[in-house]
């Protein structure tokens, strides 16, 4: 059965301090990467946090194995400039977030 995570990253030795976001190598693979993953319904939100070298993100999984598993291919990730830091169940108490997909069979 699927829960939500929080994943926080950390950016990595590889990434270039003083440049922006978008400024790191290879933005465009990455930034594709994690747009697929969102519109699979697999991350539900992200973004960097402010002030503070870490990102977060809410995904919605089976286990953190798999959060491991679908993230490891992200160039960002096999390039040193980000990786996974924490993976913590989190259960949303304010708000909602959009149900599951179920039409095409993705839970």
């Amino acid at each position: 059965m699927q829960q939500l995570f929080a994943v926080t990253l950390n950016r990595g030795p590889a990434w270039q301090k003083g440049r922006r976001l978008e400024d790191q190598v290879e933005w465009e693979a990455h930034a594709s990467f994690m747009d697929a993953l969102e519109e699979e319904g697999f991350v539900l939100l992200g973004g960097p946090l402010e002030e503070v070298s870490e990102v977060l993100l809410i995904i919605r999984a089976q286990s953190p194995e798999e959060i491991k598993q679908r993230l490891a291919p992200d160039p960002w990730h096999e390039m040193g400039l980000l990786g996974v830091a924490r993976i913590t169940p989190w259960t949303l108490r304010l708000g909602s977030l959009p149900e599951p997909d179920r039409i095409d069979g993705r839970i």
